[in-house]
């Protein structure tokens, strides 16, 4: 079998084992954020941190959400991680940003993070200040999601169909999970370009 047959049967078998209702209770928490008037912030490192740019755009265009990622702002991020270290920059601009109950983290991230592992600690310091003002949490994780998935109220785990992938996959299955939250008819307000030009949009 050739790498690219390997990794795309992976990716059906990954697929195959997503659990539908963790998807549903995450757009639950969604839309009961939004509805109360809260912020949706997203978090993530790495590609993780890349996806959450475009999961801010997604749910603020087409979901009519109130969406931000602390790392769109590179000046401040790297301006908090040279003064005050890597392991609080979240937790501080969540904190200026008057993270408040009414207000939505999600969590991007392979491992969820681990203060014991020294991996994503900035994820879980920022997750201990929400639990603190009572912000709710929800996460698109991989492997057994880490702290995240400990404290999460709604999380959807990506399933490991080979460990020698796990971060490709997991990643990859981001923008799966956070495309159907915003193509859901719970969260969907506004139509989305392409599909406006079908004949079905036109009925």
């Amino acid at each position: 079998m050739s790498y690219a047959a390997q990794h795309l049967q992976e990716t059906i078998a990954i697929a195959a084992q997503l659990n539908a209702d963790d998807c549903e209770r995450c757009v639950a928490e969604l839309r009961a954020a939004r509805d109360r008037g809260g912020r949706l912030f997203i978090l993530g490192v790495g590609g993780s941190a890349a996806n959450a740019s475009h999961a801010v755009n997604d749910f603020r265009k087409i979901g009519g959400f109130e969406a931000y990622a602390p790392t769109d702002n590179v000046s401040e991020l790297t301006a908090r991680t040279n003064d005050e270290g890597w392991a609080s920059v979240f937790s501080e601009w969540l904190r200026t940003s008057r993270l408040n109950a009414q207000d939505l983290i999600l969590v991007l991230s392979v491992g969820g993070g681990s203060l014991e592992k020294n991996v994503s600690p900035n994820l879980v310091i920022a997750l201990q200040l929400a639990k603190e003002v009572g912000a709710r949490v929800i996460g698109i994780l991989g492997k057994d999601g880490g702290y995240t998935a400990r404290v999460a109220d709604a999380c959807v785990i990506i399933p490991t169909a080979n460990p020698d992938h796990t971060t490709p996959h997991s990643e990859a299955f981001q923008a799966v999970v956070w495309h159907l939250f915003v193509s859901h008819p719970d969260l969907k307000l506004h139509q989305t370009k392409w599909e406006s030009f079908s004949p079905a949009a036109k009925n």
